[in-house]
């Protein structure tokens, strides 16, 4: 099953988790691979998708946010968008579009960022709005300080946590057709709700909150950036702590897996379907109708298809003390 695992280093101001998507990431690929129309996805779309889902996965489970935090990159290569999104519950779902060809080594730029307009954003979509409240969404370009094109997700999401939550972070990704993975590694604040002091970590605070600076971090993240892709991918993870941190004294926390865990779920539904119709407008829909008749929309993140027919569709501009019976649903 898919598993989550958390770590403290004993007396530094270092976290760390690992995650290894299995069965929820083939389910994704298996449901995109039995859809007709599109076919399974190109192997670099494959491995940016993985990446962004477990990377999601892990900034979930980093910041426990009560609602769901929506991953994208998008821009103006054949790749239009990817998204990854994971709820509090780690139930996630990932899709992609791709509008053009591709090489079979296409890097991140070439995907999308050929003209240096790719950009990446997280959005944190809180569960409970208040009336008026919108979800909170940071963006950032594909690049580095220096205008640099980035060619590697995680080097695109190191760079905006620094600047969002102005903490070091360390993170290596990998996936294939088989495993979606991550190691995320990240210095903990002195002062505020994580508070070190008195644990041996806060001999001097004011060092230890520089960026960049804290010498426990720098050693921990030279150690887990060796790791490679084929490790990350391959190994268990209690191989992977053991050759990465043996001589760090670690505190685990009971792994996370199946409903506790990472798992695939989605959250389309017809009603939502009916919305997005409503939101095309009576005309626009009654058009659609006409052309083929019925409106059809599948689901990108599962697959699933919602057919509506005419008595269907005039249902959703009806008002509810006037509407008719609705038409037995096409499976």
């Amino acid at each position: 099953m898919s598993e989550l695992h958390k770590f403290l280093f004993d007396g530094l101001p270092v976290r760390g988790m690992i995650v290894r998507l299995t069965d929820a990431w083939r389910e994704i690929l298996s449901r995109r691979a039995s859809n007709t129309a599109t076919g399974a996805y190109p192997v670099p779309v494959t491995e940016l998708l993985g990446e962004m889902t477990a990377a999601a996965t892990l900034m979930q489970a980093n910041i426990k946010f009560n609602g769901a935090l929506i991953l994208q990159i998008f821009g103006d290569g054949p790749l239009k968008v990817v998204v990854a999104e994971v709820k509090p519950d780690l139930s996630l779902r990932a899709t992609a579009k791709v509008l053009g060809e591709l090489d079979a080594d296409a890097h991140l730029s070439d995907m999308v960022n050929a003209n240096g307009k790719g950009r990446c954003a997280i959005t944190l979509d809180p569960k409970d709005k208040l009336p008026g409240q919108q979800p909170y969404q940071g963006v950032v370009p594909l690049v580095d300080a220096d205008g640099r094109k980035l060619e590697r997700l995680s080097d695109v999401l190191q760079h905006y946590m620094l600047q969002s939550e102005q903490l070091d972070t360390t993170l290596v990704l990998a996936a294939d057709d088989q495993v979606a993975a991550g190691l995320l590694i990240q210095r903990l604040p002195v002062k505020g709700e994580a508070n070190l002091e008195g644990t041996g970590a806060s001999r001097d605070p004011i060092s230890v909150d520089q960026i960049g600076h804290n010498e426990d971090y720098n050693r921990i993240a030279i150690l887990a950036a060796s790791l490679t892709r084929e490790e990350l991918l391959t190994l268990d993870v209690e191989t992977i702590l053991r050759r990465l941190f043996w001589e760090e004294k670690l505190l685990r926390f009971e792994p996370q897996t199946g409903m506790l865990g990472p798992h695939f779920a989605c959250t389309c539904g017809r009603d939502r379907v009916a919305q997005m119709i409503r939101g095309l407008g009576q005309e626009e829909a009654e058009s659609i109708l006409v052309e083929r008749g019925d409106i059809e929309v599948g689901c990108d993140f599962c697959g699933k298809q919602y057919r509506f027919d005419a008595v269907d569709t005039a249902q959703i501009f009806t008002a509810p003390g006037d509407q008719l019976p609705a038409s037995p649903v096409m499976q």
